[in-house]
């Protein structure tokens, strides 16, 4: 799922393209929501330059791996960022979706096409991850209310989300500046509801 609405602005150079979100995170399914959602402030909960870029391991993603005389081995990122919550260092939000299988139950990893139509990722692929800019959380992005001109920081209840804060905070990591909401027509919106615009700033 979507915690960030199209109306963003960045620059590539603010995007780090080297985490993947840890196996634990990854949404079953592009239509769940969960820590695999685009629009989740990350962490680093790996960060060993020393690995190799990829390994190689099993994993039942693939399917049964114990078969005699098969060995299939699933790639992935060494470097891996996780959820973040109150206390820890924000690298920043996602901006793809992390999952396994579309909204038939059918495996991304066989139809990379529609992975990219649905701008998502595979477990243990790197997801691009923001440090900088605007970008437009639905209401499932954030905890509580938000005032514009006051800051956001990590919330200590609900990782991967933001909560309001000073706007001379220590833990800030960004600043609200507007908020608005989206109600259904005659076609059901499924990002009805409030929102806020914040600018990221790390």
């Amino acid at each position: 799922m979507l915690r960030i609405l199209p109306f963003r602005q960045y620059d590539e150079n603010d995007v780090i393209n080297l985490f993947a979100l840890d196996g634990a995170s990854a949404n079953e399914s592009t239509t769940d929501t969960g820590a695999g959602d685009a629009g989740v402030f990350v962490t680093i909960s790996a960060g060993d330059f020393d690995k190799d870029p990829v390994s190689y391991t099993d994993d039942s993603y693939l399917g049964k791996t114990d078969y005699p005389f098969i060995k299939a081995q699933y790639p992935k990122v060494n470097l891996e960022c996780s959820p973040a919550i109150s206390g820890d260092s924000c690298l920043g939000l996602t901006l793809r979706q992390t999952a396994k299988t579309d909204e038939n139950g059918e495996k991304l990893l066989y139809n990379p096409i529609k992975a990219e139509e649905l701008f998502c990722v595979l477990p243990g692929q790197a997801v691009p991850v923001a440090t900088r800019g605007v970008f437009t959380l639905v209401a499932e992005g954030y905890s509580g209310a938000l005032t514009v001109g006051g800051g956001v920081a990590l919330s200590a209840a609900e990782s991967g989300k933001v909560v309001a804060c000073a706007s001379t905070a220590a833990e800030k990591v960004g600043t609200v500046i507007g908020t608005g909401s989206r109600s259904s027509g005659t076609v059901t919106d499924a990002w009805a509801g409030n929102y806020a615009v914040i600018a990221l700033g790390l």
